[in-house]
């Protein structure tokens, strides 16, 4: 089938077709909002389940490391918790070190875990929702975790890209905190040295992870489209990112643009509803204690103030599953308009269409 060029250009006569969320032409920036919240509108069920699922999952393995890790080092943090002193904090700070590390590493994996499958799932429904298609969670979830390992690789260089300032940032403000700490104990006799080493040195790496800061985000933007070209090319992890950059090249500030202001709009969103969870819930919490007339105490003040931030954490979690897939959903329209701009896959995608 031939598509005569037009005014319109891309292969057609006449406006473009638009058989499923977007029109099969370049996008623009409210093309791109718009078929993402179109697809989510469409696709809720299979989106939010699949959501809910990988982070229900990734809770789980943060929640049974960080058991484990606490139930292994527990006596040595009450070893250090009776025992205070400057003479004996430094060697029972290296068990509670550990334990913080693996509860964070299992949270990073526990979180990239779900990550790649939600971006797996979301690519998935992209590629049926631009040809106006359905489909149902289990060839949603097959297909998934069948692309989960590509996805994680093509995942993997952009989110070690966006650690490595944040890992210096807590270098810096350790090293810093050393310092200060230092400082403290010289003032008061205990040491010699007043920490103005820590200090430069953790001022230093703080500069230096605010200059990679660009540069992760470059690398962020450059390799975007490569978990959806993972998916909808059954590519390995080295040809999707390749593909992610050939797509990006000369549109870095478009893509970047057009991920920006969905990243804003969700952030915006999920502010605003945890603002507003957390404000009834104090208001909730302060009008039980004056109706009851309750003497604040230390165990009322704990019981409520741990009630607010369990109930601020679920509706945090809750509020996350179900604004996670829309940016993936930026992303996957961005890289069928690239093509679309690229390779004129307008056409192709109308005739597999109306099969």
């Amino acid at each position: 089938m031939t598509f005569a060029r037009g005014p319109y250009s891309y292969g057609y006569a006449a406006p473009p077709p638009k058989p499923g969320v977007i029109p099969l032409a370049p996008l623009d920036l409210g093309d791109v909002l718009a078929g993402s919240f179109e697809a989510y509108r469409r696709h809720w069920k299979v989106l939010l389940g699949v959501s809910l699922a990988s982070y229900a999952a990734a809770a789980a393995l943060i929640f049974g490391v960080g058991t484990v890790a606490w139930a292994a080092l527990a006596d040595r943090y009450d070893r250090w918790a009776a025992a205070p002193g400057p003479d004996g904090d430094q060697p029972e700070l290296a068990p509670l070190f550990v334990g913080v590390g693996i509860i964070w590493l299992a949270c990073a994996l526990g979180l990239l875990l779900a990550t790649g499958l939600l971006h797996a799932a979301v690519a998935t429904v992209v590629q049926e929702a631009v040809l106006g298609r359905r489909t149902g969670f289990g060839a949603v979830w097959r297909r998934s975790w069948s692309r989960l390992g590509a996805t994680l690789g093509a995942l993997v260089l952009p989110a070690l890209a966006a650690l490595v300032p944040v890992l210096l940032s807590l270098v810096g403000f350790c090293l810093m905190l050393g310092g200060m700490i230092a400082n403290i104990a010289s003032n008061e006799g205990h040491h010699t040295d007043n920490g103005a080493g820590l200090l430069i040195t953790g001022l230093l790496v703080l500069l230096l992870s605010a200059a990679t800061l660009p540069v992760a985000l470059w690398i962020w933007i450059r390799y975007s489209l490569a978990p959806t070209a993972a998916v909808i090319e059954s590519a390995g992890p080295p040809a999707a990112l390749r593909r992610s950059a050939e797509l990006v090249r000369g549109s870095w500030w478009r893509i970047f643009g057009c991920t920006l202001v969905m990243l804003l709009i969700v952030g915006g969103i999920s502010f605003v509803v945890q603002m507003g969870v957390s404000l009834v819930a104090q208001f909730s919490m302060f009008t039980l204690q004056a109706e009851t007339n309750l003497t604040p105490t230390p165990g009322t003040v704990f019981l409520a103030v741990g009630g607010l931030v369990a109930v601020v954490g679920l509706v945090q979690l809750l509020v996350q599953a179900l604004l996670a897939p829309l940016q993936p959903l930026a992303s996957g329209l961005l890289y069928v308009d690239q093509r679309i701009r690229r390779e004129n896959l307008g056409p192709a995608l109308a005739a597999r269409s109306a099969a």
